[in-house]
C-alpha cells in the first residue's frame, strides 16, 4: 500500500484518474455493491462525548450510512487515571491496557450495534485520541467486519525520545507504535486526516503571536517541534501514519469543542468540511456507484 498526501482546499478533490469525485448524494443511500448499507462507528476523542458528535453524525445519516457512536460521557474519561496506580505509569512504559479497556469495551459495544444493523461493511471513524485508540482495538478485538480505519486530528506518534519530552500517555504511544505501527493491518484501510490552521511558534524568540507561541508549546509536547503548522490542536508530524491514504485539510480546527460558527473556525465534522473527506468512508466500489467521475466536468450528475 502506497503511502500518499494529499491537500484539500475546494470541497472537492480531484481522483486519481483525473477526474472529479463529488460529495454522494442523498439518494445514494450506503449501499454497498451487495445491496447492505456501509455502517460508521464513531469514535470520540480524549475529554469528548458521545453528544459532541450528533451533528456530524446526522450528516452522515443523511448521506445514507448506518452511524453508531461509541458511548462515551467526559466523567468516564477520568477512569485513565487508574493508570496513576501502576508503576509503569512512572517509568514512562505504560500499556493502554488495562487502562483503556473501558474504552474499547464501549467501541465493541458500538461495532457490534453496527453489526446487527447491517451485513454490510463497516468503517470506524475516530477523532483524535479515538485514532491511536482504534488502532489498539484492531490489534485486542480483531478487524471482523471492519474494512477501513478514518482519523480526524489524531496525535498517532509519540514525541521523539531525544527531545527530553515526557510523553503524555506516558508510553502508551509508543508500546502503539511498537506492537501495531502504521497501517498494521494490511487487509484495511487506513486514512489519516489532518488539519493545518495554526503554524506554532516558539514560546522564546522569533516571532508568532501569544497565541501561536502558546500553540507551539503545545505541538512541542506532542512532537518535539512548535514550529510546525497543525489543527491547533495536533500538529501535522504526529497526525499521520506512513502508509496510510493522508489527507491535510486546510483551515481546520481540531475539535468540535471551541469550533466556530459557520466558517469562522470549522473542525473536522463541520457542514463544508466533511464534503472534503467523506468520500474515504467508501470503498472504491462505493466510489463509482455514488459518486459523478467524469474528465473535466464539475457539474454534479
Amino acid at each position: 500500500m502506497i503511502s500518499h498526501h494529499r491537500t484539500c482546499l475546494p470541497s472537492w478533490c480531484p481522483s486519481s484518474r483525473g477526474g472529479v469525485l463529488r460529495t454522494p448524494r442523498a439518494s445514494a443511500n450506503g449501499a454497498s455493491a451487495g445491496g447492505s448499507k456501509r455502517a460508521v462507528v464513531l469514535l470520540p476523542g480524549l475529554g469528548n462525548n458521545s453528544q459532541d458528535y450528533k451533528a456530524m453524525g446526522q450528516a452522515l445519516e443523511e448521506r445514507g450510512l448506518i452511524v453508531h457512536t461509541a458511548a462515551v460521557t467526559r466523567v468516564d474519561w477520568l477512569r485513565n487515571a487508574a493508570g496513576l496506580r501502576q508503576a509503569e505509569y512512572w517509568k514512562g512504559t505504560l500499556q493502554p491496557r488495562p487502562v483503556v479497556d473501558w474504552y474499547l469495551e464501549r467501541v465493541a459495544d458500538a461495532v457490534s450495534g453496527a453489526q446487527k444493523s447491517t451485513d454490510g461493511p463497516i468503517t470506524l471513524l475516530a477523532h483524535s485520541a479515538g485514532g491511536w485508540l482504534a488502532r489498539v482495538y484492531l490489534l485486542g478485538y480483531g478487524t471482523d467486519g471492519i474494512d477501513r480505519l478514518v482519523t480526524l486530528g489524531s496525535p498517532h506518534l509519540a514525541p521523539p525520545k531525544d527531545k527530553g519530552l515526557v510523553d503524555q500517555t506516558r508510553g502508551i504511544l509508543n508500546w502503539v507504535t511498537d506492537n501495531c505501527p502504521d497501517n498494521f493491518h494490511q487487509h484495511i484501510q487506513y486514512v489519516t486526516v489532518a488539519g493545518k490552521l495554526v503554524k506554532g511558534a516558539k514560546l522564546r524568540g522569533g516571532g508568532g503571536t501569544l497565541a501561536q507561541k502558546l500553540v507551539g508549546l503545545g505541538y512541542q509536547q506532542v512532537c518535539g517541534e512548535a514550529e510546525v503548522w497543525g489543527d491547533g490542536i495536533t500538529p501535522l508530524p504526529s497526525a499521520h501514519l506512513q502508509g496510510a491514504e493522508q489527507i491535510t485539510l486546510e483551515g481546520v480546527y481540531h475539535s468540535p469543542l471551541g469550533a466556530g460558527a459557520g466558517d469562522s473556525r470549522p473542525w473536522y465534522g463541520s457542514p463544508g468540511v466533511i464534503e472534503r473527506w467523506i468520500r474515504v468512508v467508501y470503498d472504491d466500489k462505493e466510489l463509482d456507484e455514488k459518486y459523478s467521475v467524469e474528465i473535466g466536468d464539475m457539474v454534479q450528475q
